[in-house]
């Protein structure tokens, strides 16, 4: 198998694109060759556009086995130096998911931390926010692991150039088979950060907290869809 380094091409730009920063992402090229369907049909992406601040367009694309799974790229600043990173979900045709951080270094679009592929085909993961939940000036990112079949959430910090796990929490999810949205996010709940979920039973919305330790939850409304909006003690928190 030809190996994932050479099918990665990135595209580089000298000059003054190093000192511009990211307004925008997108993905493009659309394919069927992953034929999972999880976000409602077979159709997912080869390329991954960012559109900085000068005008500048940067591309990374994929060819087989890999293919950007996912619903949109997310723009958040996980390393807090004030600008944005961005947040995808890439997927290897025999070893599934994992979630990736890009940055713009130097020009070019480099990937700054990736989680591990959870490790066989057709297995997901679900982005679910990116916040201080502790208040303690570090970034936490969150994901859903398997929001269908395992339903973990987990939470990483980046540290040391790579993404470490410091908490998980069972019996929660964020995504149905077939939806083309993922429910939930960051937000600020009864004046405290958290994540919204829902519960793997689909019947309520939690708001999951973390103290620095350990993730809890507490019940803040009935689940209704996964397009209706946040419960009245919540407030979307803005991207970082």
């Amino acid at each position: 198998m030809r190996p994932l380094a050479a099918a990665l091409v990135l595209a580089t730009l000298a000059g003054p694109a190093a000192a511009e920063t990211i307004v925008s992402a997108r993905y493009d090229s659309p394919t069927t060759r992953y034929a999972h369907g999880v976000l409602g049909d077979a159709v997912e992406y080869e390329d991954l556009v960012v559109t900085l601040s000068g005008g500048t367009s940067l591309r990374v694309h994929w060819d087989a086995p890999m293919v950007f799974e996912d619903t949109a790229p997310r723009l958040a600043d996980v390393t807090g130096d004030g600008t944005p990173e961005i947040i995808t979900v890439e997927t290897h045709a025999e070893r599934g998911a994992r979630l990736a951080i890009w940055q713009v270094s130097e020009g070019r679009l480099s990937p700054l931390a990736r989680t591990p592929f959870i490790g066989q085909t057709n297995r997901w993961l679900a982005p679910a926010g990116v916040a201080d939940l502790d208040g303690d000036g570090r970034i936490e990112i969150a994901y859903v692991d398997r929001p269908h079949l395992a339903r973990v959430l987990r939470l990483l910090r980046l540290e040391s150039g790579g993404l470490r796990e410091v908490a998980a929490l069972s019996g929660v999810s964020n995504h149905r088979i077939g939806w083309d949205t993922i429910f939930g996010g960051a937000a600020l709940c009864e004046g405290r950060p958290a994540l919204v979920l829902s519960d793997a039973n689909w019947r309520d919305v939690l708001a999951v907290s973390f103290d620095g330790n350990a993730l809890s939850t507490r019940r803040i409304g009935a689940f209704q869809g996964p397009n209706a909006a946040l419960p009245e003690s919540c407030d979307a928190l803005p991207a970082r």
